[in-house]
């Protein structure tokens, strides 16, 4: 099982330890390309403050993210999974899974990036500021500088195995599964239910749909569930106690959408 990922805005400090390493990043055939954007990002904060926040979309109070670009290639460096922060990452709570939990977390979650495309949890990164939505002045939009090199880098990391894709639209933008992928991929939505006069009402609901999403990463970590297809993820979601409903797709090169329901929001 793959499981993809959204990165948090907000991330922890860097580590006191070795820099990056960029040759240790998983998917080494994304390296190419994110050497490329490592190379304007850095230039681009480095020269010029006032550019580097309008082209990246920081307020004054965050001027200081501008700093930490800079200095990407010499700040220490910290598995991703500790450098990622925010709703879904708390709900996931990566640090206190148990060990046979922690090795299949490294083994099946990949977190997409701006700057790095994907990078597993284990990977030793420095915090930055880069999302995918930025347009750098000469690579233009990052999602679109992604597309190709993903195009082989993630086929061959999904192998033969489920896909749960929980990326924003924004992350999902840099890679589409295709095909017979497309068909093993399963998509998450999280509605909120609630009951109006005797009348069910259903919602999207945004930070809590990240905690929800977190929460179905853990249980299926710590349950050690391997579902091979989204229509056997259904099974095991309803068996670990979600409330998930789903059709299969019209076309087996599909992915399948899942509604997962809750009832509380916390």
């Amino acid at each position: 099982m793959l499981v993809l990922l959204p990165p948090s805005e907000g991330k922890a400090a860097s580590g006191r330890g070795a820099p990056l390493k960029p040759e240790s990043l998983a998917l080494p055939g994304l390296g190419t390309a994110r050497a490329a954007v490592l190379d304007e990002l850095v230039e681009l904060c480095a020269a010029d403050e006032e550019k580097a926040a309008e082209v990246l979309g920081l307020s004054q109070g965050l001027r200081g993210e501008i700093a930490k670009n800079v200095e990407l290639r010499t700040a220490g460096a910290r598995p991703a999974g500790e450098i990622y922060t925010g709703v879904l990452y708390d709900a996931l709570g990566l640090a206190t899974l148990d060990a046979a939990a922690k090795r299949r977390a490294r083994a099946s979650l990949l977190v997409f990036s701006g700057l790095w495309g994907a990078v597993r949890v284990g990977d030793r990164i420095p915090s930055y500021r880069c999302s995918m939505g930025v347009q750098l002045p000469r690579l233009g939009k990052l999602a679109a500088h992604w597309r190709e090199p993903m195009e082989s880098a993630l086929p061959e990391a999904a192998g033969g195995g489920l896909v749960l894709d929980l990326r924003s639209s924004a992350y999902a933008a840099a890679w589409k599964p295709r095909g017979e992928v497309a068909g093993r991929t399963a998509t998450v939505r999280v509605l909120h239910s609630q009951m109006a006069d005797g009348v069910e009402k259903r919602s999207v609901v945004s930070h809590f749909n990240k905690a929800t999403k977190g929460r179905i990463v853990r249980d299926l970590l710590v349950s050690g569930a391997r579902p091979k297809d989204p229509a056997r993820l259904v099974e095991t979601l309803r068996e670990l106690g979600h409330v998930v409903e789903a059709e299969p797709p019209a076309r087996a090169d599909r992915p399948w959408a899942l509604d997962v329901i809750v009832r509380s929001i916390h």
